[in-house]
């Protein structure tokens, strides 16, 4: 058996995602094992993170400037809005290096299941920035779930007042699957075979 305080670290990191009771007691372990090297790295991040990190006001992003890196960089298309459910959506888009747009993080999807309505969500911020008239195509990279669909749907029906292109990624993303979980690839053929909706 372990202490208290061993037990509440597992307890801690077994509710992060993905991560379940026997992935955190390994994590766990492996902290104590290098508990001279690694664990003060760690924690000074982890510091660093709580202290400096912050939501970006216009995207929703997380970055240690405010408005984030991404909303700032000017060289940027300033007309292009990709719509996504989360942060992580995001950095997998980062990720493949195409994508040279702007984002807006919805925050999650709608889910009667889970109660989760657009009052929940971080909407109507984006419809604040597409009535500046700057932004010209809408992409909506959103789950190939239920719930993804039907929040496309949903900005759909808002979106059509709007004289602006309308976009989502191209079919052959898995459904079910979510873009965090997508290969380089698999993000870049489905991007760039965006069509219009």
């Amino acid at each position: 058996m372990q202490g208290k305080e061993i037990d509440r670290l597992i307890k801690l990191i077994a509710k992060l995602p993905a991560l379940g009771t026997r992935s955190a007691r390994r994590i766990v372990l492996q902290l104590l094992k290098k508990k001279e090297t690694i664990l003060p790295e760690l924690i000074a991040a982890m510091q660093d993170m709580s202290d400096n990190v912050q939501k970006c006001p216009v995207c929703g992003n997380f970055d240690t400037c405010s408005p984030c890196s991404v909303c700032s960089d000017l060289s940027r298309e300033a007309e292009v809005l990709c719509v996504v459910q989360d942060v992580a959506d995001l950095w997998a888009m980062e990720r493949v290096g195409i994508y040279k747009g702007q984002y807006h993080i919805l925050g999650g999807i709608l889910s009667a299941l889970d109660g989760v309505t657009p009052e929940d969500l971080n909407i109507e911020s984006m419809f604040e920035r597409l009535q500046k008239g700057i932004i010209k195509e809408v992409i909506l990279a959103l789950p190939a779930t239920i719930d993804g669909q039907i929040t496309a749907h949903y900005l759909l029906s808002r979106l059509k007042d709007f004289p602006i292109k309308i976009t989502t990624l191209a079919q052959g993303i898995p459904v079910g699957a979510e873009l965090d979980y997508m290969d380089d690839g698999t993000i870049q053929m489905a991007l760039n075979a965006r069509k219009e909706i």
